[in-house]
């Protein structure tokens, strides 16, 4: 009460779940997908990796 904040931009954090509203200079890190990329990565029986891309 007795103060009032501007907001500048509104994004919708879909992965996260919800909404960042930025009110100034702020820098924000990018976003994180639901499903970690490390889940598709394996070792095979002969050290191939595979899933890295």
């Amino acid at each position: 009460t007795g103060f009032t904040i501007t907001v500048s931009d509104i994004r919708v954090a879909n992965g996260a779940g919800f909404i960042v509203c930025r009110t100034g200079d702020v820098m924000v890190m990018p976003g994180l997908p639901k499903r970690p990329a490390a889940l598709n990565m394996d070792i095979e029986a002969d050290g191939t990796i595979k899933g890295l891309f």
